[in-house]
């Protein structure tokens, strides 16, 4: 894990409205993630910085029990061009907590995020999110970052 403040930027994407309780948001994430290779939503995002793929949760109500917005898209370098059915979203500047999962992919992730929920982190709850880059393609043996806001 490593500290790093990262400048305010833009995602183009899917989105959806969870929440952890009961597992509700596993279900709502799965089947957006679904949608985004099923509708081909990657192709569809205008000014694109990478083809990475940028998982961000944000608008929280509360903390990580109540609910909030998970967004599936791309870094862009403007919201000026936002595609129908999709939207877009300025994530703020903001000093960050770095963690990185290793091995097959649902279960590596899902024990990062458990070891956040259950850390005295001071969390800002603006925008979190999961970069899956070139190393998160293979399911069995992934490798990625998760930026969590703190303050």
């Amino acid at each position: 894990m490593n500290t790093v403040t990262l400048e305010s930027f833009y995602v183009i994407g899917i989105s959806v409205r969870t929440t952890n309780v009961n597992n509700k948001a596993l279900k709502d994430i799965g089947e957006l993630f679904g949608n985004f290779v099923g509708q081909n939503i990657l192709q569809k995002i205008p000014n694109k910085i990478s083809e990475d793929i940028y998982c961000v949760y944000t608008d929280y109500e509360s903390d990580f029990n109540g609910p909030y917005t998970t967004i599936i898209g791309c870094k862009v370098s403007s919201l000026e061009d936002i595609p129908k059915g999709l939207i877009g979203k300025s994530i703020p500047e903001s000093k960050y907590q770095v963690y990185k999962s290793t091995g097959k992919l649902s279960i590596s992730l899902a024990n990062t995020w458990e070891r956040i929920w259950n850390s005295d982190l001071h969390r800002r709850y603006s925008a979190d999110f999961d970069i899956y880059g070139e190393k998160a393609r293979d399911f069995e043996n992934a490798e990625l970052d998760t930026y969590v806001a703190i303050i």
